[in-house]
């Protein structure tokens, strides 16, 4: 779990490359020994990860991004050990229900995730679109833009279904597609340094108090946080069970509704405590979800699933409905070390809320040139390509123009996370159906997933027309 938490932390080192590392040695250990070790990897990482995109804009995954939104704007506003405690707190709570979710509704569950195909996925994917429009606060033209631009960079890389090459100007570091890690640290990292060197602003950007009770959350922050932590942790959950949605889609939902059905949308973005706690509680309760369908479908609903299923396979396991009668002495012991596992990180993250926190404290002209210096490190660690690294100072100056002309990067790269997953399920519906779009309405699922996709787009319609019908009412005034 620590290896994990550090994997979290530090950007580059994502926790399937860290599985994958570990697989030969995971080989050498018990069956059950060696899954608890990746899985403590596997939700120390989840835990990690919001360390950095609360204390620097470093968003080290994809289901990061969304904790930076108002995770970074606390910070500045001196409450980066709230917004610390808080995220360990809701991933705490929300772990422990997507746990208690594997131990009970896992063969249930599992019956809902297997009629999950190409056009419900597809369908997801559009209501997903919508939600990430909603990131852009007031203007839903920027939100377009940027969620445009996210589509575009999406599409880089060799076409999964004619191999041919788009967008890559003949360059072989772009068959693959773009990197996401130079893309993410450069639009929030580069970007923000960018931006601040710009404003000149130095050593009292942060303010870190000193006292043990305003590092930690209070009262009035529980009571903000209750109903989305309640709320993601059951969606990040059920959203796990889904092979292929992952915590990104998970966190982006979760706190998508926490916004749209706070009293205080508009605190959403600029420091709110609850748009920390939902996207934490859904990444973590996702955890959960996602080793549902491993163990009960041996189908695997992440990268890092996707390495823990071939573990079972080298161990001459089978997963599916029978692993649970057939080998107990394996499935029960990882869960119950998830039970604990929960427990110890909450015991070792919450005391390291006040030493993270005084990372603040560091003179801007140290603090800036080690963010530059890590995120550096951090994207070149990838592949080891310095093609990577010029990536990440293009994405830099492009997140730093984003950031003058108030264009959200959030909903970018949000669109380019899920892109490449719309166009696969869109274009597997379309080979399914003969080239007949109505397949995407006469599957149940799908169906129910466009009209809540028509729905809210066209509520969004009206209330940006509300919107700008009193401003222009207002000026006339």
């Amino acid at each position: 779990m620590v290896v994990g938490t550090f994997v979290g932390i530090l950007p580059g080192l994502a926790p399937s490359g860290t599985l994958a590392i570990l697989l030969p040695l995971a080989v050498n250990l018990e069956p059950s020994t060696a899954l608890i070790m990746m899985a403590g990897i596997y939700y120390g990482a989840k835990y990690g990860g919001s360390t950095t995109a609360i204390l620097l804009n470093i968003p080290g995954e994809s289901a990061s991004v969304v904790t930076c939104l108002d995770g970074y704007e606390l910070s500045k506003q001196g409450r980066a050990g709230p917004a610390l405690g808080m995220a360990a707190i809701a991933s705490f709570i929300a772990g422990t229900v997507g746990v208690v979710g594997v131990t009970f509704l896992a063969p249930v569950v599992a019956g809902f995730a297997v009629r999950m195909g190409p056009p419900e996925y597809a369908a997801l994917m559009a209501f997903a679109f919508v939600l990430v429009v909603m990131l852009a606060g007031d203007s839903l033209l920027k939100g377009f833009i940027s969620m445009a631009l996210g589509l575009l960079l999406s599409t880089v890389g060799i076409d999964l279904f004619s191999g041919q090459q788009r967008y890559t100007f003949g360059a072989i570091e772009l068959f693959g597609g773009i990197e996401f890690i130079a893309l993410s640290i450069g639009l929030f990292a580069v970007a923000e340094v960018l931006v601040n060197v710009e404003q000149r602003l130095g050593h009292q950007l942060f303010t870190v108090p000193s006292k043990l009770r305003e590092l930690l959350p209070n009262a009035d922050d529980f009571r903000r946080s209750r109903v989305a932590i309640a709320q993601s942790s059951v969606v990040g959950f059920f959203i796990g069970v889904i092979p292929g949605a992952g915590s990104t889609v998970a966190s982006f939902i979760s706190y998508t509704i926490a916004k749209r059905f706070s009293k205080t949308p508009e605190r959403f973005g600029h420091g709110a405590i609850e748009g920390v706690a939902a996207p934490e509680a859904a990444n973590n309760s996702e955890t959960g979800g996602a080793l549902i369908p491993l163990f009960t479908l041996g189908i695997p609903g992440s990268s890092s699933t996707a390495i823990m299923l071939g573990a079972l396979v080298l161990f001459g396991l089978n997963p599916g409905p029978l692993l649970f009668t057939e080998n107990p002495e394996v499935v029960w012991p990882i869960i119950a070390s998830m039970y604990l596992g929960n427990v110890a990180l909450l015991v070792l993250n919450l005391p390291m809320v006040p030493l993270l926190a005084k990372i603040l404290l560091i003179p801007y002209w140290v603090l800036y040139p080690g963010i530059l210096v890590i995120s550096i490190v951090g994207v070149y660690s990838v592949r080891s390509s310095f093609f990577d690294v010029w990536l990440l100072a293009a994405f830099g100056i492009l997140g730093y123009v984003m950031k003058k002309t108030d264009i959200p990067a959030a909903p970018l790269l949000l669109a380019f996370v899920l892109g490449r997953i719309a166009e696969n399920a869109i274009r597997q519906s379309m080979v399914l159906s003969n080239n007949d779009p109505t397949i995407f309405l006469t599957r149940p699922i799908a169906a129910v997933f466009l009209g809540m996709a028509v729905l809210l787009l066209l509520s969004l319609g009206i209330g940006n027309a509300q919107g700008v019908r009193r401003e222009v009412m207002e000026v006339e005034d």
